[in-house]
């Protein structure tokens, strides 16, 4: 399952549509007023199924990540030299990428591939595509590179 990742040019706040390889909106993200990054995740008929919210007082970024009222877990960079880290307590995931973070894979213990995402360059606003193995994973997947996102764009990476 593909997801087409793409900010909208003209917010306030963070705002996101998720289309999937047929062109549909299947998912939107608000960003919400707040300390740090506050982003709701809405299906195409307008209900909310998630929540990425930045803790903010941590020495390193730290997103919560929540499905409706349920806890999922939090993504955590951790401190490295030149390729960026992750710590992901949701799923047994994590996140191995390149130099600037901007192409990466999500993976599980055993090493299985969740997630590809890619980001595209040259557009007027952040674009990735996510490629997902299993649609069941999609949302999941969907968080954590909001969170990635979010955490790459308070530093202005």
């Amino acid at each position: 399952m593909k997801l087409l990742f793409k900010q909208r040019f003209f917010s306030w706040f963070d705002s996101y549509d998720i289309y999937n390889e047929q062109g549909e909106t299947i998912y939107v993200v608000k960003g919400q007023l707040s300390w740090g990054h506050c982003l709701k995740i809405f299906d195409a008929k307008d209900n909310e199924i998630g929540l990425v919210k930045q803790c903010i007082f941590t020495f390193l970024p730290k997103f919560e990540m929540y499905m409706g009222d349920k806890y999922i877990g939090c993504i955590r960079k951790e401190f490295s030299f030149f390729k960026p880290k992750y710590n992901i307590d949701c799923n047994n995931w994590h996140v191995e990428g390149d130099f600037f973070g901007w192409d990466y894979r999500i993976i599980d213990v055993n090493g299985k591939q969740i997630a590809t995402v890619s980001k595209e360059l040259f557009n007027w606003t952040d674009t990735y595509s996510i490629d997902v193995s299993n649609p069941d994973d999609a949302i999941y997947a969907l968080m954590l590179v909001l969170a990635i996102d979010a955490e790459k764009c308070s530093n202005n990476d």
